[in-house]
């Protein structure tokens, strides 16, 4: 179980909308994601796919780089996205 500040991003589809966040428990957080628990961005856009995530040992270090890959622009996010996972696979799988 992952349990470190974690900077993801969700999508919708294969190049579709992007939504960037930090955590302390990404199970937890794209579940709620994933079920419209928490009202937003992610829910009006329906960002329920983990596609990108990095781990942090501390949170300051975590909210740097999602400040960060927020200023990114939409190519070089999705160009981060591809080195990693290039088919777009929803990882939420891969972390539980």
């Amino acid at each position: 179980m992952i349990k470190n500040p974690t900077v993801y991003i969700m999508t919708n589809k294969p190049n579709g909308t992007l939504y960037i966040g930090v955590t302390s428990n990404i199970i937890q957080r794209v579940y709620q994601h994933k079920r419209s628990l928490i009202e937003g961005f992610t829910k009006k856009y329906n960002c329920h796919n983990l596609i990108y995530y990095e781990l942090f040992d501390d949170m300051y270090n975590a909210i740097s780089r999602e400040k960060q890959l927020k200023k990114y622009t939409r190519t070089r996010k999705i160009k981060l996205i591809l080195n990693s996972n290039p088919s777009w696979q929803d990882l939420y799988n891969t972390i539980i």
